[in-house]
């Protein structure tokens, strides 16, 4: 079908009416045709360029965001967008019955990168989410034997791993899990950072241990110096596996390839910036005893690993690499840091490259990311007192120091407004 018969069939299907709205409407006709587990959506975009977004009403954002983390290359990379096109018109998607080139060479270059040793394999699928099932499901294949079962999980307080039920079951947060239990049980939390906590917990009953090297919904917080090696020590000596969730963190984020590079694990999770707007997760197993713990047909995906994923995914790396990003993200993310510390309304920042949370006044962060979104900006708020930004990692300095100035005039809005929050209503 020629472009212009494809743009035609899209209109006769309702899309064009659509497009002439504005956003309140659009927001209206949201409500009462999407399930509501988001709530009502801030706005409705409908283009991007780069590290800027459109709103159906005209309006401009800087996306500070990215769509969590996830748009590493901005909106509408040329680049991304060709080869994404390219392989498209040529294979879209086939079954796991069968291969494909695309497939193949992600996965060694993940493997490659990750400085995999020989055994290592890759698992693709369709987000975070899944990646974290998946090695759930690697982490309940530890069983230990018979005389010596395992069947314990430890995972740290304020973690967050996903919303299926073992990533969910495995994501601290009670308000996450509560309504959804029983889920599946056998794991434990200890306090994030401690290795003494960590010690007491990990013998040979635990199956495996699974970390953030940031943790991103706590807050944008990393882990402390010299942790993740404790993590690695201790399970070896235990015999359980040690998990590093990188959904967040990984493929340049932090200005590393991985946030945890330096020390191997037994199992990676990938996804997010991984497609550069693509759906696609992937779990990486570090050597053949930890690969075979997953034998055929004990876990499987229709979509994961399909050419149009894997190809987005080679070329989200190859921008990264050949436009020295990952330099950029590390130099940015400094600069960053430095000129919002500056501020007085600042009174942190954690994180490192580029996600960074911003500490402020407690109860204000929300408000800030409102007043943001009136101003232009597109961020987003971890808890009452932390502003998380993720921007794309091509975002320039330019771009961030407009965020930097506007900064004190978000806090000074969104105090404001908590000030009248909280101010009793005369009777």
């Amino acid at each position: 079908m020629p472009v212009g018969a494809a743009a035609a069939a899209l209109a006769g299907d309702g899309l064009a009416a659509l497009s002439a709205l504005r956003g309140e409407e659009l927001l209206r006709r949201y409500d009462r045709s999407l399930l509501g587990v988001f709530g009502t959506p801030q706005r409705v975009l409908v283009r991007g360029s780069g590290a800027t977004v459109w709103d159906a009403d005209g309006k401009a954002y800087l996306d500070l965001l990215g769509g969590i983390a996830v748009n590493a290359l901005g909106h509408a990379h040329p680049f991304l967008t060709s080869v994404v096109s390219s392989q498209l018109a040529t294979l879209g998607h086939v079954s796991n019955f069968f291969a494909s080139p695309t497939q193949i060479a992600l996965a060694e270059r993940l493997l490659t990168l990750a400085n995999a040793p020989e055994g290592s394999h890759a698992f693709f699928a369709n987000s975070g989410t899944e990646a974290n099932e998946a090695a759930f499901k690697l982490a309940r294949r530890n069983r230990g034997t018979a005389e010596a079962p395992r069947t314990r999980i430890i995972a740290l307080e304020h973690s967050f791993h996903g919303r299926t039920a073992g990533a969910l079951s495995m994501t601290w947060k009670p308000a996450y899990r509560e309504p959804f239990e029983p889920l599946p049980g056998g794991v434990e939390w200890i306090p994030a950072g401690d290795v003494e906590a960590l010690r007491a917990a990990v013998d040979e009953t635990v199956q495996a241990v699974i970390v953030e090297p940031i943790q991103g919904e706590a807050g944008v917080l990393p882990l402390p110096e010299g942790y993740l090696q404790a993590v690695r020590d201790v399970t070896r000596e235990a015999g359980a596996l040690m998990i590093v969730d990188e959904v967040q963190t990984g493929i340049g984020r932090t200005g590393a390839w991985f946030a945890s590079a330096g020390v191997i694990p037994d199992a990676m999770t990938l996804a997010k910036g991984l497609g550069g707007g693509v759906p696609i997760g992937a779990m990486l197993t570090f050597g053949p005893e930890v690969s075979a713990l997953l034998s055929a047909g004990q876990h499987g995906t229709t979509f994961g690993g399909n050419p149009m994923a894997t190809a987005a995914a080679l070329a989200t790396l190859h921008v990264i690499e050949h436009e020295g990003l990952l330099a950029h993200v590390r130099e940015t993310g400094a600069w960053l840091a430095e000129e919002l510390l500056t501020l007085d309304e600042v009174e942190g920042v954690h994180g490192r490259g580029l996600l960074v949370g911003i500490k402020v006044r407690e109860g204000l962060a929300p408000l800030i990311v409102q007043a943001g979104l009136e101003a232009g900006f597109i961020v987003n708020a971890t808890g009452p007192d932390t502003v998380r930004l993720a921007p794309p990692l091509i975002v320039t300095r330019e771009q961030l120091s407009t965020f930097v100035q506007a900064f004190p005039a978000l806090v000074a809005s969104a105090t404001a407004t908590l000030a009248a929050q909280t101010t009793p209503k005369e009777s």
